[in-house]
């Protein structure tokens, strides 16, 4: 009788135990949701650039440019997080109703990455109201486009937040560039504040004025006392090699011998250049290595720093057409910085004119292989 009841205390109270464990594991992970603060933990992802954004493709031809296909691709290739652009004319139209089928796109993203296990920022990246490269920005003085703004937030938010916080994060606005940085800083507090209300845990990702210049991080002001928020910043430095032959800016239009590491164009070579190609030169012109590229981040990481908050490189590549050798010599000195002072980062982009696939839709190999070095 003895042994019978000493057998059954024995179960009685490993069943005790077992309830014990499962309802402090469900209180856990009560509390964990209720914490100031959960992991989204990201280190290495890319862009997924125009296809919610900057395209014009609709119907079949946008379904078929990003696809389950390319998710997984990148999933094996060893990135943990994409980032995600979408643009407010691709997703809702000029009343405010939503496109189903770019939401029907976002969401399929969105699934696909947590099947591949990836991370995904969803980037708000232009609006009707702000372009980062236009002369005229309504953002800025009108109002009602900041409230428009505000409400395009909220109505992601309610369609978004069916996703685990430890899924998906927010990234306000791509390269806010306001004449006066406390247009920008004023504008995060209302956005953040109008998520808050139904997402306190959501993190939300703040870029600093400017295109998201390092030079302006000490500008930028973050809501008081909360932690679900990831600094970023973006990194196109020198442009000369960043920017060779983009045709959409000033110093695109320089087509002459450029190198890197080291003085960019040989002083030497300038005076044979036409004299407009040799102002280009003149102008950008200057000597970049792997320790001045380290200089530059100096400001984001103080600034973290001073937040205690995490840091994000959220854009940085460069273009296609600039020679073979000095581009990779550049990805090299970068993806160093930023993994030596532990900043999580996307390239910009997936397969664009910086893509990790060309555009004969082969993977560029000597690329991926320094970025998951």
């Amino acid at each position: 009788m003895k042994n019978r009841w000493t057998i059954k205390g024995v179960l009685f109270t490993l069943l005790i135990f077992g309830c014990s464990c499962f309802l402090t594991k469900s209180a856990v992970a009560a509390d964990t949701q209720s914490a100031p603060s959960m992991p989204f933990a990201i280190r290495r992802g890319t862009n997924i650039s125009h296809w919610l954004s900057q395209s014009g493709r609709r119907g079949p031809q946008r379904r078929e440019y990003f696809t389950k296909k390319d998710v997984q691709f990148l999933a094996r290739l060893g990135f943990d997080h994409l980032r995600l652009p979408i643009d407010e004319e691709q997703m809702w139209d000029e009343s405010g109703n939503k496109h189903q089928e770019a939401f029907d796109l976002l969401h399929n993203a969105i699934q696909w990455c947590q099947q591949s296990k990836l991370k995904v920022i969803v980037d708000l990246h232009i609006l009707r109201s702000h372009h980062f490269n236009a002369k005229e920005k309504p953002l800025w003085t009108d109002p009602k486009e900041q409230e428009k703004f505000v409400d395009l937030w909220r109505d992601l938010s309610g369609e978004l937040k069916r996703y685990s916080i430890t899924l998906v994060a927010y990234e306000l606005m791509n390269e806010a560039v306001a004449d006066d940085p406390e247009d920008w800083n004023k504008l995060i507090a209302k956005a953040v504040s109008a998520i808050r209300k139904n997402e306190p845990q959501r993190k939300i990702v703040v870029g600093s004025n400017r295109w998201q210049s390092v030079n302006t991080f000490d500008q930028l002001r973050i809501p008081e006392g909360d932690r679900n928020i990831i600094l970023s910043f973006h990194f196109y430095i020198p442009m000369l090699i960043t920017h060779y032959q983009a045709s959409w800016t000033g110093v695109g239009k320089y087509k002459g011998p450029v190198q890197y590491p080291g003085r960019l164009i040989d002083p030497k070579s300038i005076q044979d250049l036409s004299p407009d190609q040799a102002q280009i030169a003149k102008r950008s012109n200057g000597s970049y290595d792997r320790q001045r590229l380290e200089e530059y981040i100096r400001q984001p990481l103080s600034v973290a720093k001073r937040y205690n908050l995490p840091l994000y490189c959220g854009e940085w590549g460069a273009y296609e057409k600039c020679p073979r050798e000095p581009r990779l010599n550049w990805y090299r000195d970068v993806h160093a910085v930023l993994e030596k002072n532990n900043i999580a980062w996307a390239t910009w982009d997936y397969k664009g004119g910086f893509g990790l696939v060309a555009r004969d839709k082969q993977p560029d190999k000597e690329l991926i292989g320094i970025l998951m070095k």
